[in-house]
């Protein structure tokens, strides 16, 4: 019986600091280092090499989203979409959650540094810095302008895959940096537009409290113009053919529906559809480049 009351209590105990990790978060961050790992290498990565970049990077990852919801708990506590996460709802104690987060980050460099290479290593822990201090601590609270800068953070986890295998960052990994940078605007403040009476109260000055729901739309619209632009850059640098920019031209056209829609006849299940189909949109537009550059080298 207490084998049984242990056991539940660890997977209870389990499921709180996983949480903590933003794990929808962190899947689609690790996806797009491990795409940046496989375009890096016209054959297969070498498998101890990939998986311990894979794990590192996740690691650090959720590191990084741990300090994020140690840093915001009381912010948290004021918004629907974050108010059960374990910290405001006291699953998990802040000393509990420090620990965790420097425990995980910490053993995820050492991997990296170890099994991946050092540049690797320094590359993420700027990118962790970049989001759970930068970010959080500095630019969220301070201007409307903070998810455009601090995307740079989220937008890393290509290079980071493509320095773990080539030990170097080349330009084709930027151009897979500047595809996240700009996607990250437009899809965050979709979701910032539904829940903007949540950003209200919670005291951060997100764009549509700040500048107005007309504003951001607008600002969705040029975004997402400026993905499309840097989207055809694969294609016209040589990386990806004609699979790709199909694929591209595809998902573009729809997500330049949604921002087109959205800026002349708001509501927010509009917005919401539209932060929906802009994860659909980048792990889609991601998995169809691998698509091609599998097929470009076999």
């Amino acid at each position: 019986m207490n084998a049984t009351v242990v056991l539940q209590q660890t997977a209870y105990d389990f499921r709180n600091f996983f949480s903590l990790c933003k794990p929808r978060v962190t899947s689609l961050i690790v996806f797009t280092a491990v795409i940046g790992m496989f375009l890096s290498s016209p054959g297969m990565v070498p498998l101890p090499l990939l998986l311990a970049a894979t794990l590192g990077i996740a690691m650090v990852s959720g590191a990084a989203a741990a300090f994020n919801c140690l840093i915001e708990q009381k912010i948290d506590v004021r918004m629907a979409r974050t108010r059960a996460r374990p910290l405001p709802t006291g699953k998990v104690t802040s000393s509990q959650t420090a620990v965790f987060a420097t425990v995980l980050g910490s053993t995820g460099l050492g991997l990296l540094y170890v099994g991946v290479n050092p540049l690797t290593m320094w590359l993420t822990l700027a990118t962790f810095f970049g989001y759970a201090v930068i970010y959080t601590v500095f630019l969220k609270p301070a201007t409307p302008l903070n998810i455009v800068i601090g995307g740079a953070s989220g937008a890393m986890p290509p290079v980071l895959g493509w320095a773990a295998v080539t030990n170097s960052v080349p330009s084709e990994a930027l151009i897979l940096f500047l595809i996240i940078f700009a996607w990250t605007p437009p899809h965050f403040w979709a979701l910032a537009l539904y829940r903007r009476r949540e950003y209200a109260n919670s005291g951060l000055p997100m764009l549509p409290v700040t500048h107005g729901e007309e504003f951001t739309r607008l600002h969705i619209l040029l975004y997402t113009i400026i993905l499309v632009t840097i989207t055809a850059m694969p294609f016209s640098m040589g990386m990806s053919g004609m699979l790709y920019l199909a694929g591209a031209a595809i998902l573009d056209a729809g997500f330049l529906y949604y921002a087109i829609r959205l800026y002349r006849t708001y509501s927010d299940q509009l917005a919401q559809k539209t932060f929906r189909f802009s994860i659909v949109y980048l792990t889609a537009l991601f998995a169809v480049l691998l698509a091609d550059h599998f097929i470009k080298f076999a």
